[in-house]
């Protein structure tokens, strides 16, 4: 759901137009679902490989 909720919110989806597709969401879940996203994002680095052989 935390996905749903980000796509929305960066769809320009406005807090109550989400709480009136999925009713049984809260102000306080947004905020929560995006507070985790945002930790997600501070998680670190991610090793890439710098040459991908075939």
């Amino acid at each position: 759901m935390v996905s749903v909720i980000v796509d929305n919110v960066a769809a320009g989806v406005s807090r109550d137009e989400i709480r009136a597709s999925y009713p049984s969401l809260t102000s306080e879940d947004i905020d929560a679902a995006l507070a985790y996203a945002a930790e997600l994002t501070r998680e670190g680095a991610v090793d890439l490989p710098l040459e991908v052989s075939a």
